[in-house]
């Protein structure tokens, strides 16, 4: 049998990866669970009430959009949130997950050649792996830019030579950052959007995490594309109430942008998309339509925000990040780190090296581990306590 190439060198990935370094060994004390993402806080009471009340809908082939109300309340929340109105019906598209919209946007917008050459697709290193697949799988050539301190952990795209900027099709950016926690501002945005402007590549803004921060809420890219006065066909924004709304099994995010875009987007899902059941679509558009419980969420993680910083805050090299619910903390190697600190503690952390590419012998994050703050406030504040002594005692 012959099997594709374009995907045979890809690293394990990351959690059955961390499984193979940790799972020979015995946990070193009570087992807390600091590498996965996965939100632990409560999700909306009224949730299982509004799927009973739509029960009848999983009889029903949902339609491939997204129904009109479920739209219409990302429409409206993006208008309250960003001060940006958007066409329900023309400029936004619910997912099934971003995951799914950051894979599929790639296939559907990213052109097979770029000024007669190979494309290129940028992504920032360390960064969420879907991206380096979304571009192997269209044929373009994936590009790991450093986000490093130094670069306010986020990739510098303006750095890159002339001649790679104008094979760029498409560059992810996520923000807040997964797994630094660092916001682009205003400033940031507008100069990426001038750099795609003057070279001409879209921009898929990673926006999962906009609802998690400290004090101010973290701009948006479509914020930038109203400033500016850039090509709406410039950007494309992706959200999720995983992480606003505590409601990673639901599946549930959207995609907006460009009407273009979001039509090429829509046409390919008739295809080949998997559209979210209609009891699930009524409890998204209620959710979207609601920021009670986002706000609770908020000033859960924004007492977590204080566990670590008066617990790890003296640490050198710690740095307390501006949003998102991830620490990304120093050390001399990353999988050495995460092994030891299971093997004595029990405390489960993901080395940051899991999370990104080789590029000239460098590995961004090796030195470093991501650590979820999704535990319950007393339960966190054990395994960080656990995890300095550990480490950094």
């Amino acid at each position: 049998m012959v099997f594709p190439e374009r995907f045979s060198d890809l690293p394990d990935y990351a959690f059955p990866r961390l499984r193979k370094l940790l799972d020979a060994h015995g946990a070193g004390g009570p087992v807390i669970h600091m590498s996965i993402g996965e939100p632990r806080h409560p999700f909306p009471a009224w949730v299982g009430d509004e799927i009973a009340a739509c029960l009848e809908g999983f009889g029903r082939y949902p339609p491939n959009d997204g129904t009109a109300e479920l739209q219409t309340s990302i429409a409206r929340w993006i208008a309250r949130r960003y001060g940006v109105n958007v066409a329900p019906d023309r400029q936004v598209l619910p997912l099934n997950g971003t995951r799914e919209g950051l894979f599929n946007a790639c296939l559907a917008l990213c052109p097979e050649t770029k000024n007669g050459k190979k494309p290129v697709v940028l992504m920032p290193n360390p960064f969420y792996q879907v991206y380096a697949v979304a571009a192997l799988a269209v044929g373009a050539e994936p590009m790991y830019v450093a986000a490093t301190p130094e670069a306010g952990d986020l990739p510098d795209y303006a750095a890159l030579p002339a001649e790679v900027l104008d094979r760029v099709a498409i560059a992810y950016v996520c923000s807040p950052a997964n797994p630094q926690g660092a916001v682009a501002d205003a400033a940031w945005w507008d100069k990426l959007l001038g750099l795609a402007e003057k070279h001409d590549f879209r921009v898929f803004a990673d926006e999962c995490y906009s609802e998690l921060y400290r004090d101010t809420p973290p701009p948006g890219a479509l914020e930038a594309v109203e400033r500016t006065g850039a090509d709406p066909e410039r950007v494309v924004v992706f959200h999720s109430l995983s992480k606003r709304s505590n409601l990673p099994g639901l599946r549930s995010g959207f995609a907006a942008g460009g009407a273009e875009a979001i039509a090429r987007m829509k046409q390919l899902r008739n295809y080949a998309g998997a559209p979210l059941p209609l009891p699930l679509q009524a409890v998204a558009t209620r959710t979207w339509n609601d920021e009670t419980h986002v706000e609770e969420n908020r000033a859960l993680y924004r007492a977590k925000y204080q566990i670590a910083d008066a617990i790890l805050g003296d640490v050198p090299g710690y740095t307390a990040p501006q949003a998102g619910f991830f620490l990304w903390l120093p050390v001399e190697n990353g999988e050495a780190a995460a092994l030891k600190l299971w093997r004595e503690t029990g405390v489960r952390v993901l080395p940051g090296a899991y999370l990104a590419r080789d590029v000239n012998g460098v590995t961004p994050g090796a030195d470093r581990i991501r650590v979820a703050m999704v535990a319950e406030q007393e339960e966190m504040r054990d395994g960080l306590t656990r995890l300095k002594a550990c480490l950094y005692g």
